[in-house]
């Protein structure tokens, strides 16, 4: 990654990076196991109603109907929607690199992910991500959602940034490959250090605290 251009924005993906993801398979298997459901009965129709919610098309409460509360169970919406909430954990080092690189070199923030619309509030609030962050480019908001290469389209027009100076931040392979093809520089996240070496290479150098 050629540091020849100066970057003035990052992209980055909330869960695998700045957090634990929202409502990942790990976490529904969890909940099959805590609730008494039937995994593969939950993962069917998970997987038929998520992309809806995802992109703000039903609300949380209408995606459990579908996927949990299709019967009658031994415990309410309220209990699930907690269970579910808990599940998010911050990634600490990943959250202070960003925060010191931007305050360094006055970075724009944006967040391009797919979150559906309450687990999204719940995320941005509990983990202080409307401080951190300039703008949301989620899913649940603006009806699009990766691998849509048009959600990337839109976070650059909001940006008004040159994709030449934004490295996104992502650690899905094809969203980034798919953010490359629109000429944003992109890093595959696996991990702090390996990121950090990456931004260091692009010219972000932190300071340490």
């Amino acid at each position: 990654m050629s540091p020849a251009h100066p970057i003035t924005a990052l992209f980055l993906d909330i869960g695998g990076v700045l957090l634990t993801d929202g409502w990942g398979l790990d976490y529904r298997t969890l909940a099959a196991r805590t609730f008494d459901l039937d995994p593969v009965e939950l993962e069917s129709r998970h997987h038929q109603a998520f992309d809806t919610y995802e992109t703000g098309k039903l609300s949380l409460d209408e995606y459990l109907a579908r996927v949990v509360f299709h019967r009658q169970r031994a415990f309410t919406p309220v209990q699930f929607r907690e269970f579910m909430f808990a599940q998010s954990r911050p990634h600490p080092e990943m959250l202070d690199l960003v925060r010191r690189l931007k305050a360094k070199y006055a970075l724009k923030l944006i967040v391009v992910s797919n979150e559906g619309r309450e687990l999204n509030a719940h995320r941005i609030q509990a983990f202080g991500l409307d401080r951190l962050a300039d703008a949301f480019i989620s899913s649940c908001y603006v009806h699009l959602r990766k691998p849509d290469p048009d959600i990337f389209r839109l976070a650059l027009d909001v940006t008004q940034t040159p994709a030449g100076q934004i490295i996104y931040i992502e650690n899905t392979p094809m969203f980034v490959t798919i953010a490359e093809g629109l000429g944003i520089r992109s890093i595959l996240h696996t991990s702090y250090q390996a990121t950090r070496a990456e931004l260091a290479q692009a010219g972000l150098v932190e300071d340490q605290p």
